[in-house]
């Protein structure tokens, strides 16, 4: 299992190609859906401790690329999700003092990007006092009360639901959503503790996607 909960190694084409087309944001303005997943080459430097110098080193270097990189950040702010195809590049290093051996390696990587006033569709997966948690992707983002609706939003945990008060419409665990990123603070060390968040409140095509079907029914009828 790799750090995102996946089997790995997994018929990594077929996989990648199953999550590109389930997970996408649309843009409103360009009447366009976007993947937010993409298939890269990637360089990368592994250490090989000494212990694991006599076992089959292909094996090696594929498990710790894995446990190294996957479910981690890269310098462009992309989260690598799987990795496969992991090749050495070259001889191995040795750094005086130091007994492992740095080998460079190349590999392909399903990675997923998204930056800020994107437009994200996810799944709402728990209520809190402070809002919806929507998944999307391999993240969630938060979705704070002040940001659901121009109204008061009261908040049924018991029932894992927000419920506006003017409205009465409501949002709850299972409920799809499409909303914009806001707000970013990415955790490299642990991507999960990422603080993403979210707004859908005030903003044409943003919302519960029945809000937004039903307020599109509202428009069409004018």
């Amino acid at each position: 299992m790799n750090s995102l909960g996946l089997n790995t190694p997994y018929i990594f084409s077929l996989y990648a190609v199953s999550i590109i087309f389930k997970y996408n944001f649309y843009n409103p303005c360009a009447s366009k859906v976007y993947s937010m997943y993409m298939i890269t080459q990637a360089e990368r430097v592994v250490p090989i401790p000494p212990s694991k110098l006599n076992e089959n080193i292909d094996d090696v270097i594929d498990v710790l690329t894995w446990k190294l990189y996957e479910g981690q950040f890269g310098s462009d702010k992309s989260l690598t999700v799987l990795i496969k195809n992991v090749q050495p590049v070259g001889p191995g290093c040795i750094v005086h003092g130091d007994g492992s051996v740095y080998q460079t390696v190349k590999f392909d990587q399903l990675v997923f990007r998204f930056k800020e006033n994107e437009i994200i569709e996810g799944n709402v997966v728990q209520i809190t006092k402070y809002g919806a948690f929507i998944k999307f992707g391999p993240l969630d983002g938060l979705l704070h009360i002040s940001q659901v609706m121009n109204e008061r939003v009261d908040v049924d945990e018991d029932n894992q639901r927000l419920i506006g008060k003017d409205s009465k419409r409501t949002l709850s665990v299972g409920d799809r959503v499409r909303a914009r990123i806001i707000s970013m603070d990415i955790n490299e060390k642990n991507p999960q503790d990422s603080k993403i968040g979210l707004v859908t409140r005030g903003q044409v095509g943003l919302g519960k996607l029945e809000w937004i079907a039903e307020d599109e029914k509202k428009r069409s009828e004018v």
